[in-house]
C-alpha cells in the first residue's frame, strides 16, 4: 500500500472499510490536531471526510467544507466482545457505521454515532451517544445497544441501514451488558446478550431471534444495484467500475445464506491516477503533478541482482497502483528502456559475526558470482573464496589463543574491489580472581587494591569495585584501584571480574584503626626458592609466622598480623594492633617482646626437606619507630630503678634475701621451655605479664580454608639453651 504522508504524521490505524480492498479511512495528526481521511485508491489519494446536511431529527446542520468537517475515533476495543468505534461486514458493501464528531478536528470524549451505506460519500447521524453495533444477516438488520455502566433492558434495530430504528425490549428486568454475540455465519438473526443484573450476580444470558420478524426469504426484486464511486463521484476506482447487489428499503425479507453481493466487475482506461511515483521519485505540487527523481536516486542504476549476461529495465519515475485492473489508455511505464547488466564492482562490503566463531561476508550491491574474495583472519590464517555472498555460507574458525584480532576481507572483480575489517575478541573463561589488600589500614590513609586474575592471559577485562555498603560500583579496565577508608572499623571490599563469556569475583576485609605498628620482615634467602608468588602461598607463611611469634613472646595472636608481599626477594611487614580490652600500660610491653625475638634469632621455622627459615628484622635499627623504643627504655630504666629500692628493702630486712632470690631464679630457668635465649630484663617482663605458654607442636602450613594446589608442609621447631 502506498501513503503519501505529505510531510505529515498518520496515525498507526488504518481501518480497511466496506470490503472494498482499495478503501481505507486514516487519521492525521499535524500540531496535536486530529482530522479524518479517507483514500479509494490504496492512500495514493486522500481526502476528508463529508459532513452529513442534517441532524438525526432531520434538522438542517452549520457544518460546511473546508472548515469543517466529519471526523471518527478509529480503535478497536479492549473488550472482545463488543465491536470498536468503527463497524464493517465483509459482506455488508457501502455500510460503515462510526463514532465521532463534526467540526475542525477529532474532540477525545465526544462520541456520537455516524452511518454511510454508499462506502463514506454521504453521512447520516443516528445516535448522539456510542453505542455497541452487531450486524446480522449480512447487515440486513443493525442492532445497537448503548455503550454505558448502567443497566439497560432495551435494544434498538434497523432493517434499511439505520434510516430508522424500533425499540425493542430485551428482558423485563435491567441488565448490565457485558457484550454482544451472534451465532456463526453471516446470515444468521439470532444473538445473544450476555452480562449481569448486579456485580455479584452470576452471568445472565438473553437470546434475541429476529427470524420470525421477516415473513420471507427475498427474491431478485427484493434487490437494487448500487454503484461504487468515490467522493467526486468517479465511478472508475483501481481501474475498473464495480456494481453491488443492496436490498431495497420497502422490502422486508431474510437475504438469507445464499445472498452473494457482488454484482458485476467492468475494467475501464488507465489514468494519470492509476499511476504512483516509483521508487526514488517524489511528485511534484508545482509542475503538473509530475514524478520527478530524488537528489539520491540515479534512475537508470542497475538493481541489486542485476548480473553480467543479463538485463534490466529502468524506471520511467511511474509504476501502476498495486492491485489495479486497468487496461488500456495511458501507460506511463511505455517508454521504459532495456539495458544489459554491465559487471558491477563490489560495494557496501562488511564483516559481520553469527553464532560464536562463524564469519558472515554480505554486500549491497556489485556482481557476486563473478567475485573472488580474499580473506585474512588475522591469526596467519588467510584464504581464498568464491561466491561467498551468493551460497551465504560464513566461514567456521577457531582461535587457539584468546586475544584481539583483524579480520581483512576483500572482495574484488574486474570492475572494482572493496574491502572491509573488523576486530573480534577471543577471550577465554576466566576462572578465578583474587583481591590482594593490606588486611590492616589506617585512616584516610591511601591504599591499594590489586586483583589477580586467573588465567593471567585473560584480555580485556572489566573490573568492578564495591567498597563498603555502596552499591554503586567502581568501573576500571586495570587491576587495581587506589581507595581511602574515612571511618575505623571493618570494611568489605569486593571485586567482581568480567570479560563477556564469564564472571569471577571475591571479597576481602580491611580492619581500618586510628594507631597501630608495622614492623618490617624479611627473611633467609632460601625461602626464595620455595615461593611461587600466589596469594595462597603468602597468607599461608603469615598466617605461620603470626603463630609462631605468638606463641613465643605470648602477645595474643589477634592482635598479630602478618602480610607476605609479592615478590622477591620474600619480605612481609608485621602489623602489632592496639587491644581495646587490655590496660593501656600493657601494650608496651609487646613490642620489646617482639623486637627481642628476633633480635635473638629465635623466629624461624622448616619447610619441606628440613630447610631452616630464619624470620628477621628487614631494618634492626628502625623498626618500630623510634617512639617506641624511647617508650621501651624510659619504660626499662623505672622497672630497674623500682626493682633496686624493692631489692635495698629486702635487705635491710631479710638478711639471706640474696640467697632466697638467687634460688628462686634457679628454679625459674629449670621451669623456661620457651625456644627464645631472653635477656634477664625481658624474662623479668614476660614471666610479670603470665605470657609463657606451651611449646609449638608441629603445623601444616595455612588453614583449612586454602587452596590445597599451594599447600606445603612446614614444621615449627624451638631452640632450647641450657
Amino acid at each position: 500500500m502506498y501513503f503519501d504522508l505529505n510531510n505529515y504524521l498518520f496515525s498507526l490505524y488504518k481501518h480497511q472499510c466496506c470490503i472494498i480492498d482499495s478503501v481505507f479511512l486514516a487519521n492525521q495528526k499535524i500540531d496535536s490536531k486530529v482530522t479524518t481521511l479517507i483514500t479509494y485508491n490504496k492512500g495514493r489519494d486522500w481526502e476528508p471526510l463529508a459532513p452529513p446536511t442534517t441532524d438525526m431529527n432531520g434538522k438542517p446542520i452549520s457544518c460546511k467544507a473546508p472548515d469543517c468537517h466529519l471526523h471518527l475515533h478509529l480503535r478497536w476495543a479492549d473488550n472482545p466482545y463488543v465491536s470498536g468505534t468503527v463497524h464493517t461486514k465483509d459482506s455488508a458493501p457501502g455500510l460503515i457505521m462510526g463514532a465521532g464528531n463534526l467540526g475542525s478536528k477529532l474532540v477525545e470524549y465526544k462520541e456520537e454515532m455516524y452511518i454511510t451505506s454508499d462506502c463514506g460519500k454521504t453521512w447520516r447521524q443516528v445516535f448522539e451517544e456510542e453505542h455497541h453495533i452487531l450486524y446480522l444477516d449480512h447487515g440486513g438488520v443493525i442492532v445497537a445497544i448503548k455503550d454505558t455502566s448502567i443497566p439497560l433492558k432495551i435494544l434498538k434495530f434497523s432493517i434499511d441501514e439505520g434510516r430508522t430504528w424500533t425499540v425493542h425490549n430485551f428482558t423485563s428486568t435491567s441488565v448490565f451488558v457485558d457484550g454482544l454475540l451472534s451465532e456463526p455465519g453471516d446470515e444468521t438473526l439470532v444473538m445473544t446478550v450476555f452480562g449481569h443484573i448486579s456485580y455479584r450476580s452470576d452471568w445472565e444470558l438473553v437470546k434475541v431471534d429476529f427470524r420470525q420478524s421477516f415473513p420471507r426469504q427475498c427474491t431478485e426484486s427484493d434487490y437494487d444495484s448500487w454503484q461504487l464511486t468515490d467522493l467526486q463521484g468517479e465511478r472508475c476506482i483501481m481501474g475498473q467500475e464495480r456494481s453491488f447487489r443492496k436490498r431495497k428499503d420497502t422490502a422486508f425479507c431474510i437475504k438469507g445464506k445464499s445472498y452473494t453481493s457482488a454484482l458485476t466487475t467492468k475494467p475501464c482506461q488507465c489514468t494519470e491516477k492509476d499511476f504512483n511515483c516509483d521508487y526514488g521519485f517524489e511528485r511534484s505540487r508545482t509542475e503538473g503533478d509530475r514524478c520527478f527523481a530524488d537528489f539520491w536516486h540515479d534512475p537508470d542504476s542497475p538493481p541489486e541482482d542485476c548480473h553480467l549476461g543479463q538485463t534490466y529495465e529502468s524506471t520511467t519515475g511511474y509504476r501502476k497502483v498495486i492491485s489495479n485492473a486497468c487496461d488500456g489508455g495511458l501507460n506511463r511505464q511505455q517508454s521504459a528502456k532495456q539495458h544489459n547488466c554491465p559487471l558491477l564492482p563490489p560495494r557496501g562490503l562488511r564483516v559481520g559475526i553469527k553464532g560464536v566463531l562463524e564469519v558472515i561476508v554480505p554486500f549491497y550491491q556489485g556482481d557476486t558470482s563473478s567475485t573472488k574474495y580474499q580473506v585474512d583472519l588475522g591469526d596467519g590464517v588467510r584464504a581464498i573464496y568464491q561466491n561467498l555472498t551468493v551460497t551465504d555460507e560464513p566461514i567456521q574458525h577457531r582461535y587457539e589463543k584468546p586475544g584481539v584480532y583483524k579480520v581483512t576481507v576483500k572482495a574484488e572483480n574486474m570492475a572494482g574491489h572493496d574491502e572491509a575489517t573488523m576486530y573480534i575478541q577471543v577471550t577465554a573463561p576466566l576462572q578465578e580472581v583474587h583481591l590482594e589488600v593490606v588486611p590492616i589500614a589506617g585512616r584516610n590513609h591511601e591504599v591499594n587494591l590489586t586483583a589477580i586474575v586467573l588465567p593471567t592471559e585473560a584480555n580485556l577485562t572489566v573490573f568492578y569495585w564495591w567498597i563498603g555498603d555502596n552499591l554503586r560500583p567502581t568501573l576500571t579496565l586495570q587491576n587495581s584501584l587506589l581507595s581511602r577508608f574515612p571511618e575505623t572499623g571493618e570494611v568489605s571490599v569486593t571485586v567482581q571480574a568480567s570479560n563477556g563469556r564469564s564472571m569471577v569475583q571475591d571479597t576481602r576485609t580491611v580492619r581500618v584503626y586510628d594507631n597501630f605498628q608495622v614492623i618490617p620482615l624479611s627473611f633467609s634467602r632460601n625461602l626464595d626458592h620455595f615461593n611461587p608468588n600466589i596469594p595462597e602461598w603468602r597468607e599461608d607463611i603469615g598466617q605461620v609466622v603470626t603463630k609462631i611469634l605468638a606463641k613465643i613472646t605470648g602477645v595474643p595472636q589477634e592482635s598479630l598480623v602478618t602480610v607476605v608481599k609479592p615478590g622477591l626477594p620474600t619480605t612481609a611487614d608485621l602489623y602489632v594492633l592496639p587491644l581495646d580490652s587490655k590496660p593501656a600500660k600493657r601494650s608496651v610491653f609487646r613490642i620489646p617482646a617482639i623486637m627481642q625475638a628476633f633480635n635473638d634469632n629465635n623466629v624461624s621455622f622448616v619447610v619441606r626437606g628440613g630447610l631452616q627459615v630464619l624470620v628477621m628484622l628487614a631494618d634492626p635499627n628502625a623498626a618500630g619507630g623510634p617512639g617506641v623504643w624511647a617508650l621501651a627504655v624510659i619504660f626499662l630504666i623505672s622497672i630497674i630503678a623500682t626493682g633496686s629500692f624493692i631489692l635495698y628493702k629486702f635487705k635491710r630486712k631479710l638478711p639471706g634475701s640474696r640467697n632466697v632470690y638467687a634460688q628462686m631464679h634457679n628454679e625459674k630457668e629449670q621451669e623456661m621451655t620457651s625456644p627464645v635465649n631472653h635477656s634477664e630484663d625481658t624474662q623479668h617482663i614476660i614471666q610479670g605479664e603470665e605470657f609463657i605458654d606451651d611449646d609449638l607442636d608441629s603445623q601444616t602450613l595455612g588453614n583449612a580454608g586454602g587452596s590445597p594446589a599451594f599447600r606445603s608442609l612446614i614444621r615449627t621447631t624451638t631452640n632450647h639453651c641450657y
